[in-house]
């Protein structure tokens, strides 16, 4: 039998004051548990850890080839036609 103690992981962190006071708000808007709200913070913070991680560009880069010197060259050789 799986006990939720087998799929979360309790931990305790330190927030200051002002981020407590900040999760409080987001809680009472969305209705939902500060744990609910703080999984789905770590959730998204990792997703873009991992994206970033494994080499996927974001911003300017986001259509661009993934090597950047080959980039790099491919453009500068525009300049000599």
């Amino acid at each position: 039998m799986i006990t939720v103690y087998d799929i979360y992981m309790r931990t305790i962190i330190d927030l200051p004051d002002e981020q407590i006071d900040d999760l409080a708000e987001i809680c009472k808007k969305e209705k939902i548990s500060r744990a609910a709200v703080i999984r789905k913070a770590v959730a998204e913070f990792l997703q873009k850890y991992t994206a970033t991680k494994q080499g996927e560009a974001f911003g300017i880069w986001n259509n661009k080839m993934k090597d950047g010197l080959k980039y790099q060259k491919k453009i500068r050789s525009e300049w000599s036609k």
